[in-house]
């Protein structure tokens, strides 16, 4: 599980599809790098999108924020 797996984010934001992909990557992958278009959102923009992202994954996952990417990591236990 110490694999990395990669992903785009696009113009049509955090939506349901995306956040079904996004915990499909997490069944063989520890790590997932999104990429996020500059066409989606500013770089003011990206904590708030972190957010979003980890809300409606839940609380077993962080993120970190990196330039234009989101490193988003599953734990097996849930996070504060």
């Amino acid at each position: 599980m110490a694999s990395v797996g990669e992903m785009q984010l696009g113009k049509n934001g955090v939506t349901d599809n995306f956040i079904e992909t996004l915990r499909g990557y997490f069944a063989n992958h520890g790590t997932v790098k999104v990429s996020v278009l500059r066409s989606c959102s500013g770089r003011e923009d990206m904590k708030k999108l972190a957010a979003d992202v980890l809300n409606k994954l839940g609380n077993h996952y962080t993120a970190r924020v990196i330039g234009f990417t989101l490193a988003v990591k599953k734990w097996r236990r849930a996070r504060e």
